[in-house]
């Protein structure tokens, strides 16, 4: 059975629920008032072999890590470690979401084409709206094509704020 520590921090948008196992690796990131989205996803990869949420404050330290990230700190993500379940292919998308460096963007089909896949932008999408990570795994720096801001879990106005902060500069 997989134990999966919780903790809430507050955000400049809202609350943000951190759920990491007893190796301080953070499993999911989601926005508080997204919280059953949060557990159709933990069902879905954790049922099988069993999980349990107990309520820890600051596990290893990543609480305030994020806090660091939201108050300036914006390369502290990059040192946050993660642990994933999903697809082999969704997993080969959150690595590279990771690669993609605070402040700048990258459009779908360029990180398609990134992976070897230059026809799989859409797939690419799909396994990034999947990702349970986000912020860690920023999903938030891919955008459309034509430069919009498309489509983001937590809502488009904190995938602005959080490009925003990173340093992107809004069209």
């Amino acid at each position: 059975m997989l134990t999966l520590l919780e903790d809430k921090i507050d955000t400049p948008m809202g609350t943000l629920c951190i759920l990491c196992d007893e190796a301080f690796n953070l499993r999911a990131v989601e926005w508080e008032e997204y919280g059953h989205r949060m557990a159709q996803s933990l069902d879905i990869h954790y049922r099988a072999s069993g999980y349990e949420r107990r309520l820890c404050r600051n596990p290893g330290e990543l609480s305030v890590k994020l806090q660091h990230y939201f108050s300036g700190d914006l390369h502290i993500i990059e040192t946050l470690p993660t642990a994933t379940a999903g697809t082999e292919f969704q997993r080969e998308v959150w690595r590279a979401l990771r690669t993609i460096p605070c402040g700048q963007v990258m459009h779908y089909g360029e990180l398609a084409s990134q992976l070897g896949r230059p026809g799989a932008a859409r797939a690419v999408g799909a396994a990034n709206g999947a990702n349970p990570i986000s912020i860690v795994v920023p999903c938030h720096r891919v955008i459309g094509s034509n430069g919009t801001m498309t489509g983001y879990a937590g809502g488009i106005a904190r995938k602005e704020w959080l490009l925003r902060h990173e340093g992107y500069l809004l069209l």
